[in-house]
């Protein structure tokens, strides 16, 4: 069964706005940071993370 493109895009864009939004908000003054220092690393991070969410456990059909 496949999955409707939404429901791919969402998690997805959902976890890199994040990790976009960390770094703006948050981010690392110093630059010593390896993940917040720099914009494109935190919303890959970011962008990870989302796609753990798509992963979700199966099922199970042995009722």
């Amino acid at each position: 069964m496949h999955k409707k493109p939404i429901k791919i895009v969402l998690p997805l864009a959902l976890g890199a706005a994040g990790g976009f939004a960390y770094w703006y908000f948050i981010g690392c003054v110093t630059g010593s940071c390896p993940l917040t220092s720099q914009w494109w690393t935190s919303t890959a991070y970011g962008l990870l993370i989302g796609a753990t969410f798509l992963l979700g456990g199966k099922k199970s059909s042995a009722d």
